[in-house]
């Protein structure tokens, strides 16, 4: 799985690097980007729930 932080959607709300910090993380425009692809069988879970939990939903996954 690849997850992807669409920059023109982000609000840097900060919910996705909460919910899963092995993935996410705010950068230093205060927008969200996915650091860590592909993403560890461990944290699928934790990236879908980071995905699904975006108020924008900013967050586009790739299986």
């Amino acid at each position: 799985m690849f997850a992807e932080v669409d920059k023109d959607a982000c609000i840097g709300c900060g919910a996705c690097p909460d919910i899963c910090p092995e993935i996410f993380k705010l950068e230093e425009d205060e927008l969200a980007t996915a650091y860590n692809n592909p993403v560890p069988r461990d944290f699928e879970e934790s990236t879908k729930e980071a995905a699904e939990s975006c108020p924008t939903e900013a967050i586009h996954l790739e299986e």
